[in-house]
């Protein structure tokens, strides 16, 4: 056995680049993408991949692991890159298009960028962050404008383009062959809502499990119509960039997210999938007929933040057929999706929309994953569906590390384990729920309080569209649980009296909010993750200036009194 060898016969470095010249050889005249009047085949993206990848070699001198970094929303450009960057042995680096300049430019300095593709709307946002390198005596990258494909603008910053390097380029040059699949592919920038964003290096390997492990974990057939509803920035379009061409389907590019452009796009060209945080659900619900059901149903893998089980069951009322995932950039995007059982198809509405809004099982790519006590031991907690513990996962669709950061990379991974920062519980089916990111727990005299179980009720009260849960210090009993909520009707407002009322009819007292405030809109990340660092600084504003303990036996906190107005 042993002198059997590896042979080019038998065995070839795995790379979700491959899917793009198989697409070529099998499904060259389908349509890959549309973007606007644009239209191409798998042939032509193939052929103008190519062409960009020897530009990168031959005019640039892109050379193997250096950094090209790209500041776009989802255009065809941003999409061909996820193929042409690694092709010519570089690293593919995605900016949230939503960061300023200052976090744009210690991206651009961590990682190093040899190279700086920036979309025509970011050319103002791509030239204060360089400014501040320059100023700051780092090294500047190359800079190339992605001008508009279907109605060019003109604008530019610098002498480079994106149009005229794939016009310039040879598609007949031979380009470098990946020889170990453990090299990176792309680097991807953790959100940052409880710490420091940190650079996440994926392996061609990790991305290509990861992308064969979602095709199937979705069960996405050949000839899906792709919507790009989801940032391709985050975690490279949670490896769909690649699988589109996996299974020879159309990338329908869209810039923004507006209502009618999505459910346009819809009925134009009859898409099958799409993907986003549940936040665009929102976006789509208040932009849309409340009353009115798509004409075919839309298959949506929806994560990012856990979603309430309410609004789960509006959309699907719509038509949206909802999979729940779990995961995170580290894990190459999702980890766990909640694959669905026929035996549930006969429950009732809100009960299925329960059951959706659970994580679920681990994808194929990973070996394992569990929920461990958070102690030295890290033993598996019971299958109850209470127990908390911290979500571990391991396997080949994880990240190879974060960039330049040991001592990161020594927490992250323990024991055999990498270590999510999630809090969750498995039910006795083996399904895994998140409750909690760590620091979000709240502590109020001794007791666990989830926010996520708090935010579920408070999402089901009639007057409350979006909510949100953080704590707030208390001079007794440490925390206590504040509610931060969107009304549905702006002029109506939400009665605070109301919402504790609402709460207390649902869960344990110490669980119960103890303010509600209104705002016309939550602050919310790239991702669709509420900041709840910003709305912790808030909360700790609202803390009375003379805290009274309560009377033995009862609840901590008193519940405050009024009608709360917009901020």
């Amino acid at each position: 056995m042993d002198q059997l060898p590896k042979l080019a016969a038998n065995y070839a470095p795995l790379s979700p680049v491959g899917f793009l010249p198989r697409a070529n050889a099998v499904y060259g005249d389908r349509a890959s993408l549309v973007y606007g009047r644009v239209r191409f085949t798998w042939s032509q993206t193939h052929e103008r991949c190519r062409r960009l990848a020897s530009s990168l070699l031959l005019t640039l001198g892109v050379r193997k692991n250096d950094v090209v970094s790209v500041l776009a929303p989802n255009v065809p450009a941003l999409y061909e890159m996820h193929f042409a960057v690694p092709m010519a042995g570089a690293v593919l680096n995605t900016v949230n298009t939503r960061l300023d300049a200052a976090a744009v430019a210690a991206i651009l300095r961590h990682a190093e960028a040899k190279l700086f593709f920036v979309d025509y709307d970011y050319v103002r946002l791509a030239s204060d962050a360089l400014q501040l390198l320059a100023a700051a005596g780092a090294p500047v990258p190359l800079v190339a404008v992605i001008d508009d494909l279907d109605r060019p603008t003109g604008v530019r910053l610098g002498e480079l383009e994106y149009e005229a390097l794939v016009a310039h380029g040879d598609p007949t040059v031979e380009l470098p062959q990946l020889q170990d699949e453990w090299d990176a592919v792309t680097l991807n920038y953790t959100s940052g809502t409880t710490s420091a964003p940190k650079g996440v290096v994926y392996s061609h390997r990790g991305a290509y499990l990861s992308t064969t492990s979602l095709l199937m974990s979705w069960e996405v057939g050949t000839e899906p119509v792709y919507l790009w509803t989801l940032p391709m920035f985050h975690c490279n379009g949670w490896t769909f960039t690649w699988g589109m061409a996996a299974r020879g389907g159309v990338n329908v590019c869209i810039r923004e997210n507006r209502p009618a452009e999505v459910y346009r796009a819809i009925a134009r060209y009859g898409v099958t999938h799409m993907c986003c945080a549940p936040v665009v659900f929102n976006i789509l619900l208040e932009g849309g007929d409340a009353t009115a059901r798509l004409a075919k149903p839309v298959n949506v893998l929806t994560g990012g933040a856990p979603p309430p089980a309410a609004l789960l069951e509006r959309v699907e009322k719509i038509g949206f057929n909802v999979t729940h995932a779990y995961g995170l950039t580290e894990a190459t995007g999702p980890a766990l999706a909640c694959e669905w059982r026929a035996q549930w198809d006969n429950l009732p509405i809100s009960e299925r929309a329960r059951l959706k809004a659970r994580q679920g099982v681990s994808v194929l790519s990973l070996a394992d994953a569990d929920v461990v006590t958070d102690d030295d031991a890290m033993a598996r907690v019971p299958r109850d569906g209470k127990t908390l513990g911290e979500i571990v996962l391991r396997g080949s669709s994880i990240m190879k590390g974060y960039l330049n950061n040991p001592e990161a990379n020594a927490q992250a991974f323990r024991g055999g384990w990498f270590m999510t920062g999630d809090v969750g519980v498995v039910h006795p089916d083996g399904y895994i729920e998140i409750k909690d990111r760590s620091k979000d727990v709240i502590i109020s005299g001794g007791e666990n309080i989830c926010s996520k179980e708090v935010e579920e009720a408070l999402f089901r009260h009639p007057a409350v569209a979006d909510a949100a849960v953080v704590a707030m210090p208390h001079a007794h009993w440490g925390e206590t649980p504040c509610a931060f909520v969107v009304a549905k009707d702006k002029a109506a407002g939400v009665c605070e009296d109301d919402v504790m009322a609402f709460c207390r009819k649902r869960m344990s007292r110490f669980m119960v909010p103890k303010k509600v405030v209104v705002w016309d809109v939550l602050p919310r990340n790239a991702l669709g993750k509420v900041e709840k660092v910003k709305l912790r600084e808030e909360a700790r504003k609202l803390v009375p200036a003379v805290a009274v303990a309560p009377a033995p036996g009862r609840a901590p906190g008193g519940a405050s009194h009024g009608h709360v107005k917009a901020i």
